[in-house]
């Protein structure tokens, strides 16, 4: 049957045909899983369809062997009654049923298996939902904790981006101070020379003392 064909590849149609083109990952597995709930709904329909089918197949296949049991009673009722003809009439009714009988044999075989393989199919798909709904969380938070690492990468570089203007700086400060010890040196070295004879003389030139200096007052008052 077609559904059946249809059907076979619903789990990995959908998910392969999400996860080829993955925007973002979290919001594609709860599409995914949308979609899986979806197509499990028309599986339970076309399902419950087909095991009513087969139902009806082995209901009419129940009737017709019934009504053949019925007829062999009643050809045995016949002849017990020495009813040969009656009999007769009888057999050659069920001998018409024996055609129906086979073919809604075979009606209902075929039936069953379809039931069997809708119900395989969608115990698989409520299987496979269940463990891609378990997988989820698990997916979201690998997909989390990649977020976070990738903020911490962000604010590394941020980091590395600091440390590289505070070498910058310290460069500049060396400098700073390199040129400031040139012009330093430079002012030294345009200074006048030290004349060393000058300040030798000046160690042994006397110097006036309080003596000399009162001396000098008393002179200036006796003028």
């Amino acid at each position: 049957m077609a559904i059946l064909t249809r059907f076979k590849d619903i789990m990995s149609s959908n998910i392969n045909a999400l996860l080829d083109k993955v925007e973002d990952p979290g919001k594609m597995i709860d599409q995914c899983l949308r979609n899986l709930n979806s197509d499990l709904g028309k599986v339970k329909a076309e399902t419950a369809s087909i095991m009513a089918e087969e139902q009806r197949a082995k209901r009419a296949l129940d009737e017709c062997t019934e009504e053949a049991n019925k007829l062999q009673n009643y050809a045995i009722k016949a002849l017990e009654a020495n009813n040969e003809e009656d009999a007769r009439r009888f057999l050659e009714r069920k001998s018409t049923l024996g055609a129906k009988e086979a073919g809604l044999k075979e009606a209902y075989e075929l039936a069953a298996s379809n039931a069997t393989k809708m119900r395989e199919m969608h115990d698989k798909l409520v299987a496979d939902i269940r463990e891609l709904e378990s997988r989820r969380d698990m997916i979201k938070g690998k997909l989390s904790v990649a977020k976070t690492q990738e903020r911490i990468n962000k604010i590394g570089s941020s980091v590395n981006s600091a440390n590289n203007s505070i070498s910058a700086f310290d460069r500049m400060e060396e400098k700073a101070n390199k040129a400031l010890d040139q012009a330093n040196a430079m002012a030294e070295l345009n200074a006048a020379p030290k004349d060393e004879i000058k300040d030798l003389k000046s160690k042994y030139d006397s110097k006036p003392g309080v003596e000399d200096e009162l001396e000098a007052l008393k002179a200036s008052l006796n003028k």
